[in-house]
């Protein structure tokens, strides 16, 4: 038997399993694992599958696994979702920190009744991947499938669009060329996004491995505020609005800084 606990961050859900005093799942079987357990009729149903583990560089480790069976490198949502499990179980304090395949991040955390947690996402890379190939420049407004696209990574890597107006049943059909334009080595997720004001803005995404639109997108929040800012078309402090909620990301010279809640939903045994 296996236990788990169900998650989420703005409608963003994840299944945890718990292996901070060991593996409990063989790390041959995480991929196959994931992609069963995150079917929404024939499983528990999640947007990907969030091990927490110890480790040599922080205070906790997270791996995340997509519902196709990849894994990811970082995800926003997840990890504030991890943090939360963590403080829960006494693992770590309000101050931490979290090695991920994208590094290791600082977290902090606060309650009024439900648990918010703020996350330093490292630097926004205004490039197709997390460290630019040699010669290449930033990549901005791009003329692709019909579209100005730009790039930015934020952990994993994102395209944003600017639109009219969020239409998702109208903008989800284009999304995956994009996703899977060779101009993007490791596939992409794609975000479309509405000005809404000079610090707000409103989002939708279809994320890359769960291979369709998700209620919220962490990383993708950063990813389109950082863009937004970037081209001048908000300041440094920009709420982002999502179909599951909002998200507070915070813009300096050396970082970007994700605000939001995570909740427990249920526990489990497989």
């Amino acid at each position: 038997m296996v236990r788990f606990t169900k998650l989420h961050g703005n409608g963003n859900d994840f299944i945890l399993i718990d292996e901070y005093k060991g593996e409990a799942i063989r790390d041959s079987e995480k991929s196959s694992f994931a992609a069963k357990y995150c079917d929404r009729r024939f499983g528990i149903g999640a947007d990907g599958v969030l091990y927490l583990g110890v480790s040599d560089k922080a205070d906790i480790g997270m791996r995340i696994f997509n519902p196709d069976g990849t894994e990811a490198e970082m995800c926003g949502n997840g990890i504030r979702c991890l943090v939360k499990y963590a403080l829960d179980k006494g693992y770590i304090k309000e101050k931490a920190s979290v090695s991920t395949l994208a590094g290791v991040l600082t977290v902090s955390s606060r309650n009024d009744g439900r648990t918010w947690v703020t996350v330093n996402m490292g630097k926004p890379v205004f490039s197709r991947e997390s460290i630019p190939a040699k010669g290449e420049g930033e990549f901005l407004e791009v003329n692709m499938h019909g579209y100005e696209v730009s790039a930015v990574n934020t952990g994993v890597p994102h395209a944003v669009i600017f639109v009219d107006s969020i239409d998702s049943s109208g903008l989800m059909p284009s999304a995956p060329k994009i996703r899977y334009d060779p101009v993007f080595p490791k596939g992409t997720n794609v975000n479309f996004v509405h000005v809404d004001s000079g610090d707000e803005i409103t989002v939708c995404t279809y994320e890359r491995g769960v291979e369709a639109e998700t209620l919220s997108c962490g990383t993708g929040s950063v990813a389109c505020a950082a863009i937004a800012h970037r081209l001048g078309k908000t300041g440094s402090k920009v709420r982002v609005n999502t179909r599951g909620g909002k998200l507070m990301i915070t813009l300096t010279d050396e970082a970007a800084f994700m605000e939001g809640p995570a909740e427990r939903v249920f526990d489990g045994m497989i």
